[in-house]
């Protein structure tokens, strides 16, 4: 009797959507990976190379601005850039995922991680938001004033570089509850 279910595909049936399922999510997941790498890329560089001298300085005095007189923009670099760095380490194991569909422990392992990493790109991206917030429109209550005025090419940088980190950080959402669905068809 049970040679003929196997015969029959019965079993088949129900193990092969699930494998073809899992190895889609793998390769959806080595994807997005790349996509987040190059947000959290872009994002590094475009904070790490914003600088901007105003026109109007004399001999002894200039007024400029650059990302590392700031140190929460230093903080985003960094954990951009490490996560960027994780991201192309972890391209490997999404790699062998793919490979091989069953391996449920480096899931595991690397869900764990995606979740520590999504904790640091998000940490550098809400302080960093919260500081180009106060530069676009100040602060009264703490007499702090909007620079934004005087240093335009500097805060659009600085402004555009935060929307890869963001965009790294809901692709890490997707990672996480893809790689969740993928250790729950185990």
């Amino acid at each position: 009797m049970k040679a003929s279910a196997v015969e029959s595909g019965e079993i088949a049936k129900g193990a092969a959507p699930r494998k073809g399922l899992i190895r889609g999510l793998s390769i959806m997941d080595f994807i997005l990976r790349i996509v987040a790498a190059i947000a959290t890329l872009g994002s590094a560089l475009s904070m790490g190379t914003t600088r901007e001298t105003l026109p109007f300085a004399t001999q002894f005095v200039k007024f400029r601005a650059v990302y590392d007189d700031i140190p929460t923009f230093v903080y985003f670099v960094t954990s951009n850039s490490i996560v960027c760095a994780y991201l192309v380490l972890s391209l490997a194991l999404s790699f062998f995922h793919i490979v091989r569909s069953a391996a449920v422990k480096s899931r595991v392992l690397q869900v764990f991680l995606d979740t520590v990493m999504f904790g640091l790109l998000t940490t550098g991206a809400a302080a960093a938001a919260a500081i180009v917030y106060v530069a676009h429109y100040g602060n009264s209550s703490a007499n702090w004033f909007p620079f934004c005025r005087q240093y335009n090419n500097f805060c659009e940088r600085i402004s555009g570089s935060l929307i890869g980190s963001f965009i790294a950080a809901v692709l890490f959402i997707i990672l996480i509850l893809m790689s969740a669905i993928s250790i729950s068809k185990h």
